[in-house]
């Protein structure tokens, strides 16, 4: 992919590294108002924001209608605690990959189980249990994005100059929006068998309701 081959390479790698995760002990321990939620997502996430943009990564419309379309617990008089933004960091994520109502789906359970259990598996239990397997995986994805870089830098020999150059970078683009594309079906895939798993359970649980209630 011409004479910067290399260079391409080491910067993609790079924003890799770059990337944030949000440490649960990062998380202040006491409640937040909405702008000061606000300030602390948009500088722990703004790494994962393309540069050339200047939107919030949230905004107070986005967490209001979260919290009006049962994503996200309503605030105790106008404070979030720290298991609020628990939550708005796994919608965050999730919101670029499954629609709404899937989301939804997700993360009911964990909102009924885990968030503000009581318990000591709680929420901040999960979610440092899964940042740790997200932060295993990079090492697995730097090897990927190095061998889809390679492959895509042996294609189209027949061509050359700018031309290659250009093809080669669209098949580069190619190679990690398939493997985009699949991970995605296959998330989507396991929603719904969490929906069915749910449908499922309901009669289960009216059962279990009635019984406690005679």
């Amino acid at each position: 992919m011409a004479a910067t081959t290399e260079e391409l390479l080491q910067t993609i790698l790079q924003s890799l590294e770059k990337v944030e995760y949000i440490k649960a002990e990062d998380i202040p321990n006491i409640d937040l108002y909405m702008d000061q939620v606000l300030t602390f997502m948009d500088r722990k996430l703004r790494s994962a924001v393309r540069p050339q943009t200047e939107d919030r990564v949230l905004t107070k419309t986005m967490i209001n209608n979260y919290a009006k379309n049962d994503l996200l617990p309503p605030p105790v008089k106008k404070k979030y605690s720290k298991e609020h933004v628990l939550m708005l960091i796994f919608i965050y994520y999730y919101k670029g990959v499954i629609p709404m109502n899937e989301i939804q789906t997700l993360l009911q359970p964990i909102t009924d189980h885990y968030f503000q259990n009581g318990q000591a598996f709680d929420l901040e239990s999960v979610y440092k249990e899964v940042v740790s397997l997200e932060k295993e995986q990079l090492e697995d994805l730097k090897k990927d994005v190095v061998d889809k870089f390679r492959r895509a830098e042996n294609s189209f020999a027949e061509t050359s100059g700018k031309e290659r150059e250009f093809l080669q970078k669209f098949a580069l683009i190619c190679l990690l929006s398939f493997d985009v594309y699949m991970k995605k079906m296959i998330v989507e895939q396991l929603v719904a068998e969490l929906a069915n798993d749910a449908k499922t359970g309901e009669p289960e649980k009216e059962a279990h309701k009635r019984n406690k209630e005679k």
